[in-house]
Parts: C-alpha cells; structure tokens; sequence
C-alpha cells in the first residue's frame, strides 16, 4: 500500500520477477472482513462471519435483542461462586469447548465490531471453566449480532487530521476483585481508529480516581 502509484508499480514488478504472483487489485475479502469502497468512503464489516457465528450457535431462527450485554451483570468464577446459595443453581459446562470456540470468534469481531469489546471483555474472563450463565451472556451476544449483523467500521475520505478521544469507566464493575474497567475510542477526523476494553490493573479507591486512570490509558 502507498500513496506514490509509480513506487507501487515498480515494486509489483520487482514482485513478479521474484515469485510467482498474481495482482487480485483492490481487497474485497480478507480474513472474514468484507472491503467495501466508493469516492467517499471504506467501509470494513464482518457479515459473513457473523452469519456464520448464528448459524453454529443455532440461533438463526431466534428473536434478536437490542443490548449485547444485560445492564449491571455479574457474572463470577466458578471458584468465587463456590459458597455461594446460587452456585448449585449455575453448574459447570460440561464441555467448556462451545464456549471457548464461541467468545474466541467473538474476540475477532471485536476488529470492526467496537460494540461488543465491554461483553467480549467480561465474557473472555470464564474461558477456562465457564458456566451455565456464562455460556448463556455469550447467546445473549450473539442475539444482539442477529439483529444488526451488517454493522462494521466506516473510515471517511474527508479528514482533517483532528484526533479526537473519548473514555469512560465502569467503576468497581467487577465482583470478584472490585477492579474498575476502562473503554475507549479514538477517532482520526471522522474515522474510528482505535478502541479498547480492559479492565484496570488495580483498584481505585473512588469513581473519580478510576475515571483520571482511564484517561491516562486513553491517552
């Protein structure tokens, strides 16, 4: 890729005489990302591969749901939940395999999908020995993607080079260790860029230290 079309050609043509190789053009598809181009725009979306996640979690005939993820969920280790009342109620999977393969393909929509980075990111924490209710938030997901599956990333030909970011914090979100989790996203002139979930690498001790924490993240 370049912005010099004269250096582009020469080097295809070092390319040819090198290898056996063939110029398809412009990408339309590429590791499950579908390359769309006008005068205007590049769009990056996942469908297929989307399609492909509802159809092997056998959910293409279910009614879709407006949110990924329920609002205020807590979702714990099975280690935590152990002395629990409720832990006889939300046993082990039996084969933790599903789930694995499930959130693994949901981390990789995460790519142009910045919609579900904060459910992708609490789902990816049971990975080792996830349970019934995890297995049931990873459904809830793919619900979600059922109802919008043509969503992606839009990248605008008119930039100003402005660089805009934008962060926010769930404070204490987490259970288990009452971590903070940080997101964010950062735009070049109107195109998302850069976006991110993680969870906080130790605990505030208040909303307004988690929220100085995510912006020296962000920043």
């Amino acid at each position: 890729m370049g912005n010099n079309d004269s250096h582009v050609a020469r080097f295809k043509e070092y390319l040819y005489s090198t290898f056996h190789i063939k110029d398809l053009g412009p990408p339309k598809y590429f590791l499950g990302i579908e390359i769309a181009r006008t005068d205007k725009e590049i769009s990056l979306s996942q469908r297929k591969f989307v399609l492909e996640i509802i159809s092997e979690a056998g959910l293409s005939g279910c009614r879709p749901v407006v949110i990924p993820i329920e609002h205020n969920i807590k979702l714990m280790t099975h280690e935590y939940d152990l002395h629990s009342s409720t832990s006889n109620k939300d046993p082990l999977l039996r084969d933790s395999s599903g789930y694995q393969r499930l959130v693994g393909k949901l981390v990789y929509l995460t790519m142009t999908r910045p919609g579900i980075c904060y459910a992708v990111q609490i789902l990816s924490q049971f990975m080792h020995m996830p349970k019934e209710s995890h297995m049931n938030a990873a459904l809830k997901v793919v619900r979600y993607l059922k109802g919008c599956p043509e969503l992606g990333i839009f990248l605008s030909r008119e930039c100003d080079m402005g660089m805009t970011a934008y962060c926010d914090t769930d404070y204490a979100t987490c259970p288990m260790i009452r971590r903070s989790i940080t997101g964010f996203c950062v735009k070049l002139g109107k195109s998302l860029i850069s976006w991110k979930t993680k969870k906080q690498s130790i605990v505030s001790l208040s909303s307004a230290e988690s929220e100085y924490r995510a912006m020296t993240k962000t920043t």
